[in-house]
């Protein structure tokens, strides 16, 4: 009897442990396999001029977007114009200091960053950074800004308060974007020398270098804070994930041609990187030291800076219908960009 007992029980511990098996695997395999992007929404936004970065107040929920003279205010719901921010020269990147209630906008044509209140949009100042002042981001941990200027190979630090320069950081090379961990690190990739500085924000110098080979030119960066881990998206068509605290590259993943932007989406373990030729390569992160292209989604040609809501997973994107290239180089014109359609200016909203 006592024999049959445990016989029974044993098969039943079988049982119910083949039962789980296969909800274990559906479960690994769901972690493995995001649900696909797909577009949600097109809005025509019209008006004259390029663009450059696209940055999500998440407390206001509006789209900023830089327009070479301007910077649009965009509702991220409805694809509406609020406002927009006017008088500036060749605008490029935009941040936020949710403390003060400033943003902050750089603008290479005049080498400056402005700070303006984030409620009523009013310009409040415009400080000086250093030469091609392009990237920015606000570090929470510092309060500062840094304004990463392509022209002069350094980063201006700047008050989230007063909106004062207060430093200026020689970077040994021309940064592109840049990241933070909010713990008292900032980063940057170089173009030129494909490689990635880190920057101590308490003595605002840099403390540490790495190259980031095989990529070249890397353009857009993304951090993920938890597993310490960035994501350059690089000219040749790679992205290189690098383990910060180890301060070298550790993986790299295929993407699309013309990258510019980079994010990542820990809610889902998602990088993203925005693709000129008109794609978003969507890679996940398996593990902290395993990565794997999941997605790779249409978008449009010229699409190659990108934005990310964390709270929703929705990806924002923008470009325009382009005319015929120019066959003679100008001053005003040296790389020979084909000019921008009139009115043909979108914003592309993709989702899971």
């Amino acid at each position: 009897m006592t024999s049959l007992v445990h016989h029974s029980r044993r098969a039943a511990r079988v049982a119910v442990a083949a039962a789980l098996l296969p909800l274990a695997i559906i479960g690994e395999l769901a972690a493995q396999s995001p649900a696909p992007y797909h577009q949600l929404a097109s809005y025509t936004l019209g008006g004259d001029g390029g663009w450059d970065y696209l940055t999500l107040d998440t407390a206001g929920h509006r789209l900023f977007v830089s327009r070479g003279d301007r910077v649009m205010v965009i509702d991220e719901s409805s694809g509406k114009l609020l406002s927009e921010i006017t008088g500036l020269h060749r605008t490029h990147g935009i941040a936020f200091d949710y403390g003060a209630k400033h943003g902050f906008i750089t603008a290479s044509g005049d080498s400056s960053v402005t700070m303006f209140d984030l409620g009523t949009l009013g310009v409040l100042g415009t400080v000086k950074a250093g030469a091609g002042a392009d990237a920015l981001i606000f570090d929470q941990g510092s309060g500062h800004a840094f304004s990463f200027n392509g022209g002069g190979n350094s980063a201006t630090v700047i008050d989230g308060h007063t909106g004062k320069s207060i430093a200026s950081i020689p970077l040994g090379g021309r940064p592109e974007f840049a990241a933070s961990d909010g713990k008292g690190k900032v980063f940057a990739n170089l173009e030129d020398s494909s490689a990635m500085v880190e920057i101590d924000t308490k003595t605002n110098r840099v403390t540490r270098r790495w190259p980031l080979a095989p990529c070249e030119s890397p353009s857009g960066l993304a951090i993920d804070v938890a597993h310490h881990r960035l994501f350059s998206g690089c000219e040749n068509k790679v992205m290189a994930v690098s383990d910060y605290d180890a301060g070298k590259v550790i993986a790299t993943v295929p993407i699309g041609k013309g990258v510019d932007a980079g994010r990542f989406d820990p809610g889902t373990g998602l990088a993203f990187s925005s693709n000129g030729e008109g794609s978003i390569t969507v890679v996940h992160e398996d593990s902290p030291s395993k990565f794997s292209v999941v997605q790779t989604v249409t978008t449009a040609p010229g699409a190659r800076t990108m934005e990310l809501d964390p709270a929703s997973h929705k990806l924002f994107t923008v470009t325009a219908r382009f005319g015929a290239a120019p066959e003679q180089a100008t001053p005003e014109n040296p790389r020979r960009r084909p000019p921008i359609l009139p009115n043909s200016f979108v914003l592309l909203v993709f989702g899971q």
